[in-house]
């Protein structure tokens, strides 16, 4: 295991307050904060002259581990900056992402309308319940943000490489041989999922597409980065498919699952149209007991019709969330021979002690009436 590999990540930095030793919370057995890594390789930690976080700042400084020796190795990457909770941060802000530890930087902000509900019953989906499931909770408007995921990270993440989906000639009657295609290492961040800082290293972000779309600056306080012309051209064009407007939140027995779904377009299929979406999907575990996820069961609604979709895991997988990993985050496609339709279902896990539950996947829309490209 390569030294430049080696990460953890804290779990919450509110934890930390004005009365704590950093120094006595890192060396405790008992830390609020968790590993969100895999090989838990990421150490961020506040640094101040008495080495101390006092309520009023959140000057801090993100440091890396290795773990080649008993000895710990820090090296300086860059300075926590102050939190914001009533203002949006800016294109080119580098973060760490506050659930999956992740170093990003911000290219481009969102208004989103969340829709949240809990769940105290959990149910299998059938037809008496169909239309129960497609009414909605009523909004709130937050601010969401499109940001690229450092490469370096992206392995040891429980986040799907995969993150943003185009299809080309999406226009109906355009191509007849119109594919899909994906860019990794994109992401959609909540506010409350960033932590700012501002990078030290010589090389702040490992993307293919970061020279292209930010300009990195060197100063007195570290390194600022600024948009490029290429990255207004290149958002204006992939509007229609990067566009963020909903987002769906179901908490069932501490189980919280995020749903965000997106619009690609159409394409002719066998002299008819296909309507695409991409989906991303966030399972969370809030609580003290660890769960496998074991089965995924969906309903896809569509003129007059029910498709249902079942199956082991997810992509592939049945991760785990527990205290040090709580989090799994994937993307998936439906195609449609409608323009609208309704998706919903249940995440089937599994507790350490073998007893099963069922947490609800929210429903929610899918619209293709589209029909024209908007610009931000």
């Amino acid at each position: 295991m390569s030294k430049s590999k080696s990460m953890l990540c804290i779990r919450n930095i509110n934890c930390l307050s004005g009365k704590d030793s950093l120094f006595k919370k890192f060396c405790s057995n008992d830390l609020p904060f968790v590993s969100r890594l895999q090989y838990r390789r990421y150490l961020c930690f506040v640094h101040k002259r008495k080495r101390t976080l006092h309520s009023t700042s959140l000057s801090t400084g993100i440091w890396k581990r290795g773990h080649v020796t008993k000895q710990v190795k820090l090296d300086h990457v860059g300075i926590l900056e102050n939190i914001k909770s009533d203002a949006n941060y800016s294109p080119g802000q580098m973060f760490l992402h506050r659930v999956f530890g992740y170093r990003g930087v911000i290219l481009y902000p969102w208004t989103a309308h969340i829709y949240e509900k809990n769940s105290e019953v959990t149910a299998e989906p059938n037809k008496e319940n169909e239309k129960s499931e497609v009414s909605k909770p009523v909004p709130v408007t937050e601010t969401f943000y499109q940001v690229l995921v450092d490469a370096r990270d992206s392995p040891h993440v429980a986040v799907q490489s995969e993150a943003v989906t185009f299809l080309t000639n999406s226009q109906p009657g355009e191509n007849n041989h119109s594919s899909l295609y994906t860019i990794p290492g994109i992401d959609y961040v909540s506010q409350h999922d960033i932590l700012p800082y501002t990078s030290v290293e010589p090389l702040p972000m490992s993307h293919e597409l970061f020279p292209k779309f930010l300009e990195a600056e060197q100063t007195a306080n570290g390194t600022v980065l600024s948009t490029t012309e290429t990255l207004a051209s290149w958002q204006k064009k992939n509007h229609f498919c990067l566009e963020l407007t909903k987002v769906h939140i179901e908490t069932t027995d501490n189980i919280r699952v995020t749903a965000i779904p997106f619009y690609l377009g159409a394409k002719e299929s066998r002299n008819s149209l296909e309507y695409w979406w991409r989906y991303c999907i966030r399972i969370e575990n809030l609580g003290e007991t660890g769960a496998h996820l074991r089965e995924r069961h969906w309903r896809i609604i569509s003129n007059g019709s029910v498709k249902t979709v079942r199956g082991r895991g997810v992509i592939g997988r049945e991760p785990m969330l527990n205290k040090s990993q709580p989090a799994f985050q994937y993307s998936s496609h439906v195609s449609l021979q409608s323009s609208s339709g309704h998706m919903w279902g249940i995440f089937r896990l599994e507790q350490e002690d073998g007893k099963q539950f069922d947490a609800r996947i929210p429903a929610f829309a899918l619209d293709g009436n589209k029909t024209t490209k908007t610009e931000p």
